[in-house]
């Protein structure tokens, strides 16, 4: 799952439940490292620090993937090859590393292979 799922998920918001269909089974769910980044930051902007380490240690239940050289490289390929951002390369190098499905509501993965996809607009 992405950063915007997990964001989603502990807001709340239209598209929880959605999000909470990979989460009921969290052992299996993969969480790169530049997400605890991302969420973090956006939760602690949002709210507070309390909440943002809530939301972390939840995203610790998962399993970890940090950011090797191999994966890094991969990352920077599939940058160029899919057009998109660090953070959002990474992510879904990840999935496709490890085999994954990436749940999101980011647009940017929208028609990429591997991908459950809903759209923040639709669900509003």
């Amino acid at each position: 799952m992405d950063s915007s799922g997990w964001l989603e998920f502990f807001a709340d918001g239209p598209n929880a439940e959605f999000f909470s269909e990979p989460l009921r089974d969290i052992e299996t769910v993969l969480v790169p490292s530049i997400c605890y980044y991302e969420v973090f930051k956006v939760v602690l902007r949002q709210r507070n620090e309390t909440d943002a380490m809530q939301a972390v240690a939840l995203m610790q239940q998962a399993k970890s993937i940090l950011l090797t050289e191999e994966l890094a490289i991969l990352a920077a390929k599939n940058s160029l090859h899919y057009r998109l951002p660090m953070a959002d390369s990474i992510i879904i190098t990840v999935a496709e590393r490890y085999e994954a499905i990436l749940w999101t509501q980011d647009a940017d993965f929208k028609n990429l292979p591997g991908v459950r996809y809903i759209s923040k607009e639709k669900s509003r």
